[in-house]
């Protein structure tokens, strides 16, 4: 089993949700995060008054699957979540070793 964590831009997650579920991923976890890395955030001016915004606002995915279908859930991100510009996101797979579903003890494969 493999763990997708994708970082993408806000505006991209009903588009990367509604892809995913095309390829048969059956869930995956969201979470608003905030970070930098090239973009190294920039300036808005609220109020008339000028703030530096250092962390720009992200939303992070987790999506465990099988091995066999990682490579196509990170095609599918990155097509999906991609628009060009700088910002757009960054995609890490982790090895999963064990998974549980805690309502019927379903394990590893079985529970995803």
């Amino acid at each position: 089993m493999k763990m997708i964590i994708a970082a993408i831009k806000p505006f991209k997650l009903e588009d990367v949700r509604e892809a995913l579920t095309g390829i048969g991923v059956s869930g995956l976890m969201v979470s608003e995060v905030k970070g930098f890395g090239a973009q190294a955030g920039h300036t808005e001016i609220y109020r008339g008054a000028e703030y530096e915004v250092n962390f720009v606002p992200k939303l992070k995915l987790e999506i465990v699957v099988s091995a066999s279908l990682a490579d196509q859930v990170v095609e599918t991100i990155a097509n999906t979540a991609r628009t060009g510009k700088i910002g757009d996101g960054k995609i890490f797979v982790l090895d999963v070793e064990q998974a549980l579903r805690v309502r019927t003890g379903e394990t590893n494969q079985d529970a995803l």
